[in-house]
């Protein structure tokens, strides 16, 4: 929001100065992006009048002008613009002026000729970047005043950069209120008149869509003047706002919007096909914008229309068919009120981003249209002439925002704030902002106004009482806080703790977004039912991701892009899913490896890392948990199908996942090397195991070994199993040393071998016992898993 200082000096004028003015404005939360002055600095420029053009004798674009400057003699000055004429009032630099650029104006001579001066155009005086010609001035500029003056130039832009809950000051009424309360004033009172009709003609108004359009007022104004220009004070107010002149007409319609923050719209009346309409658009329906963009809307999207078609995207712009033209006699005024929730996000639906649908999506005061409309006839009658007729207005007043009454309690006040106040000085401030106090017996009940969408409890009253005393001057004092110290169960263990044992392993961190792509989280989890953004940042980020792999492969190939063959990474984060038809989100740890085991170096031969390099970081993560894990054979679409295993606890729960990439994943996403994952549900794994004291044996122990003869497809973790499902209490530990395939061995079989340590807290096992075991492990093994003992 751009605000012109001295128009907002106008309405309310603080005896402070521009830098205090902007300090004040962004202490009470309208923060001040930037403070520009409205033109380059220059002097020596005065309003001119070209009297007499001749041609130059020597040059045939050039005219030897004489201009009166509000001195005795006129001054010769030659000038080479294609629009200087007898009559024209221009600025003219004398003799001494400097221009921005530091460009300093001397008695010239040109082809010849003498030149006094020089007739300047908006883009030599520093205000606007091109121009096609001299700067005209209206017919009734004073010759020989100071163009600074003339044009109110010492003047500066304010930006604003309001945060969405303070639309109520996206207009120099509303930032004019602010400044007036901040500074104990009165805001003047509202002068806007009310324009009798000279006609009785009027458009019939049809509003079928009264839950997003409450209030609509139409006026149709005839015989307006096609050949009428802006006045050059609104000209210049338009473009300290931002706002460049188009036609008198649309001029005045920006301006009001400017000046109390209500859209308006004009539409030429001769092009419409009454009555006016209000309603939803109709699937596929075309409208062509006054930007020259077609649109085809979706049946949602509230219009404006006739009986032929849509004439404009409620809130948003106008259509090409029926805007006002050069030509345009006639028009029909249009100003109206649209719920912001039937607004926002339309416009960047299609593309668009307006004046109009900035404001109607924050909230606009729907107790403002009636002065609004009378406000814009005033002004055009005032330029472009025509004839009023009576306003047609349809409002719906079941379907008005509701303001209900807040309750503020005094004590809250010196609670929250640290102050006191008092009766008198609540209404003062509450009034100046608009809104309705009454007192009760703890407090106040304030009616926020129309304006003001923000205010609905207790605290936002209280930010309001905050801003405007200045937070700088509320008092500061000490917090006493009590706090009870939380508890943290040796049974948990603590993120950082498994975070820090994968950067020893040489793992780096990552950060990921959870919006992912579709086409990867499809490649990487084709099965998993997503959850689409409805409104993503980009194509890139439309679905929430259901695995961490997504976010990690697209980090590896970035770094593997940028010339790093060795990647370690690994993130802790949220994955996102449908479980009984709900969202639900899981805390989850993933990690991926590709590239060689170690860092290049002389002392080791350098081999690439694989599967089982992958296992055992899983299994230093899994040693800090409380119960055993295991790992089962597995597929995963995404994986290798032999080399993919799921991570299973004690009660046989998938916990995690670990495998390499598929090669046809692999070479999709263009990685040259074998990668490896794994995901491991993150509760889980947070489960420690607390260490606990077990007493030690006087007895020795015992070690026996056996080699045993095993299916292919027994796993080493199903012989463990068996023998601590045997019950014997003597079996301290148990380990396999070798693995044998080859001469000897059965094809399909392989040789086990283990290492069984035995020992006894009563006695010392003598051999008949300890051959007693043994014999009944064996008999275990043989009778689950087929298993011999090898000769």
């Amino acid at each position: 929001m751009q605000v012109s200082e001295a128009w907002l000096r106008e309405l309310v004028n603080p005896p402070i100065d521009t830098a205090q003015l902007v300090a004040q404005l962004t202490m009470a939360g309208l923060e001040v992006d930037a403070v520009t002055p409205v033109a380059a600095d220059f002097s020596g420029v005065v309003v001119g009048e070209v009297l007499e053009t001749v041609q130059h004798p020597n040059a045939d674009k050039l005219r030897v002008c004489q201009v009166n400057v509000g001195q005795e003699q006129p001054l010769q000055i030659v000038c080479g613009a294609s629009n200087v004429r007898p009559g024209l009032k221009v600025p003219a630099a004398l003799i001494g002026a400097v221009l921005p650029g530091d460009f300093k104006i001397k008695e010239s001579k040109l082809r010849g000729e003498l030149s006094f001066g020089m007739l300047c155009s908006e883009k030599e005086l520093g205000l606007a970047a091109t121009s096609e010609g001299l700067m005209e001035l209206p017919i009734d500029a004073p010759v020989g005043r100071d163009i600074r003056d003339y044009l109110l130039l010492s003047d500066n832009v304010i930006e604003l950069g309001l945060t969405p809950n303070r639309a109520d000051c996206l207009s120099v009424v509303g930032v004019a209120r602010e400044v007036a309360v901040l500074n104990g004033l009165t805001l003047p009172a509202d002068d806007s008149v009310v324009i009798e009709p000279q006609h009785q003609q009027t458009l019939e108004v049809q509003v079928h869509s009264a839950e997003a359009c409450p209030v609509y007022l139409g006026r149709l104004i005839k015989g307006i003047d096609p050949a009428a220009q802006t006045p050059l004070w609104m000209q210049e107010r338009l473009r300290r706002s931002g706002i460049r002149s188009l036609s008198p007409v649309v001029d005045v319609t920006n301006y009001v919007l400017i000046e109390l923050g209500q859209p308006l719209h004009a539409f030429d009346a001769d092009k419409l096909a009454a009555p006016i309409v209000v309603r939803r658009s109709r699937p596929g329906e075309l409208l062509a914008l006054l930007n020259d963009q077609a649109i085809e809307l979706d049946g949602e999207a509230l219009v404006i229309a006739d009986q032929q078609q849509a004439l404009a995207l409620a809130g948003v712009m106008g259509g090409k068919d029926s805007a006002v033209f050069g030509e345009t006699c006639d028009i029909f005024l249009e100003c109206a009120f649209f719920t912001p929730i039937n607004i926002a996000g339309k416009a960047r639906q299609f593309g668009l981003h307006t004046d109009s649908s900035h404001r109607f999506e924050r909230g606009v005061d729907f107790n403002l249209q009636r002065r609004a409309i009378e406000r814009a006839t005033q002004l055009i009658l005032e330029i472009a002439g025509g004839s009023p007729g009576p306003v047609t207005e349809v409002i719906n007043t079941e379907a008005l925002p509701i303001r209900s009454a807040v309750k503020l309690r005094s004590a809250r006040i010196e609670k929250m704030l640290g102050i006191q106040r008092s009766d008198a000085q609540v209404h003062e401030l509450f009034g100046g902002l608009g809104m309705q106090v009454v007192s009760c017996e703890d407090g106040w009940e304030i009616t926020p106004p129309g304006f003001r969408f923000d205010i609905a409890i207790e605290e936002d009253l209280l930010e309001e009482i905050g801003r405007v005393y200045g937070y700088n001057n509320l008092p500061s004092s000490s917090l006493l806080m009590r706090s009870e110290l939380g508890k943290a169960p040796e049974s948990v263990l603590v993120l950082d703790r498994l975070q820090d044992c994968l950067v020893d392993r040489g793992y780096q961190q990552a950060i990921t977004y959870s919006f992912v792509d579709e086409a990867m989280q499809n490649a990487v989890a084709p099965g998993d039912e997503f959850i689409r953004i409805r409104n993503p940042i980009s194509s890139e980020l439309a679905v929430m991701r259901t695995t961490l792999w997504c976010g990690l492969l697209n980090a590896a190939l970035y770094n593997i892009n940028r010339q790093q063959s060795r990647v370690r990474l690994f993130e802790t984060g949220l994955r996102f899913y449908y479980e009984g038809g709900e969202i639900q989100q899981r805390k989850t740890l993933a990690g991926l490896a590709l590239g060689n085991l170690h860092a290049e170096q002389w002392g080791e031969k350098s081999r690439k890392v694989d599967f089982f390099d992958a296992k055992a970081d899983v299994e230093a993560l899994l040693a800090f948990t409380a119960t055993k894990m295991r790992f089962e054979s597995s597929q995963h679409p995404a994986l290798h199908p032999g080399q993919t295993a799921r991570i299973l606890n004690a009660r046989g729960e998938a916990i995690g996942l670990l495998g390499m990439l598929h090669p046809t994943l692999q070479k999709q996403l263009g990685f040259d090397s074998p990668v490896f994952l794994f995901e491991l549900d993150q509760d889980a794994i947070l489960q420690h195991k607390v260490p606990k004291f077990t007493p030690l044996s006087k007895f020795p122990s015992v070690r026996r070994d056996m080699a045993l003869l095993v299916a292919e497809e027994v796993s080493a973790d199903a012989i463990l199993g068996c023998i601590s499902e045997c019950g014997e209490q003597a079996i301290r530990d148990v380990s396999i040393f070798d693995i044998y395939r080859g001469q000897g061995v059965a094809a399909g079989s392989k040789s086990v071998a283990l290492s069984l340590v035995l020992q006894d807290f009563a006695q010392t096992l003598t051999d008949t016992e300890i051959d007693a075991i043994f014999r009944r492990v064996l008999e275990t093994l043989t009778a689950k898993l087929n298993a011999k003992l090898r000769e």
